[in-house]
């Protein structure tokens, strides 16, 4: 059998039990340029790479606000991920009309998964080719999601998606301890530093193609039995991002400067 009978339309499978539209629309995403989520106790942070078509166009928004509490980050079409977060602006909107208080992140998250999987039953439909990187605040505390074509959807603590992300993920999976303990600047820090990990030798991290989305709680005063405020989802783009990055690479350079001089040493040793 060709592979090709089975490619035509997102509702059937293939005799392995597969949709390829499903799979061909993930490879859309691992093209996508890297975005990398980070949760800890108190901040959800998103951090993503921009690029630019070519040397006379703008850079491609990465990170969309959605609501005063909830934010994303995209890999993949990003005119799929603009009809997405319209969806979900829409939906967060109509919670805060009919109940009074901001659309809880599992929920609004589920019913994109939903959104999503219904293409797969309409012959007429076709899979969104972007994944996205959900984050929010709610009442059980910050929250980091990862949506996915098919309509799958899971929480993480720690996610890396897009082309190199491999990269990323392997930094996050060796610092993975560290995050639930980590203050907003801490977390921001790890964020661009796994972003830096999944980059060409030949680029660097730069105001113009860096972006950062930061959401959480305040901390509470200790004893005051009082949850903190609310630090509404922040977006950091152009000339914002710069102080970030100093403290992000000036970190990474000391420990690189440090790693030489403890080889220059044992190497002195050995020759002695």
């Amino acid at each position: 059998m060709f592979r090709n009978n089975y490619d035509n339309d997102a509702i059937t499978f293939s005799p392995q039990g597969r949709i390829f539209q499903i799979e061909y629309a993930s490879e859309a995403v691992k093209q996508g340029s890297v975005t990398v989520g980070l949760c800890s106790k108190t901040h959800v942070v998103l951090v993503a790479l921009k690029r630019n078509a070519e040397d006379l166009s703008s850079y491609q928004k990465k990170i969309i606000s959605v609501d005063t509490h909830l934010g994303l980050s995209l890999a993949g079409l990003a005119s799929d991920a603009r009809v997405l977060s319209n969806f979900m602006k829409r939906q967060a909107l109509a919670s805060k009309m009919t109940y009074g208080r901001p659309i809880p992140v599992e929920r609004i998250v589920e019913q994109i998964g939903d959104r999503a999987q219904s293409n797969t039953q309409q012959y007429s439909n076709r899979p969104y080719g972007v994944g996205l990187l959900v984050a929010g605040v709610d009442d059980t505390g910050p929250h980091l999601f990862e949506f996915q074509p098919s309509g799958m959807t899971q929480e993480m603590v720690a996610c890396a998606i897009g082309a190199r992300s491999q990269m990323a993920r392997t930094y996050l999976e060796r610092n993975l301890d560290q995050f639930a303990d980590c203050g907003r600047e801490e977390l921001v820090t790890h964020g661009l530093k796994a972003l830096k990990e999944s980059l060409n030798q030949d680029r660097e991290l730069t105001v113009e193609n860096a972006s950062v989305g930061v959401v959480g709680w305040s901390v509470a005063p200790e004893g005051s039995g009082k949850k903190g405020k609310l630090e509404g989802f922040r977006l950091y783009d152009g000339e914002e991002v710069g102080p970030l990055l100093e403290k992000a690479l000036e970190g990474s350079a000391t420990k690189a400067e440090g790693e030489k001089e403890g080889e220059a040493q044992a190497e002195s040793m050995d020759i002695s």
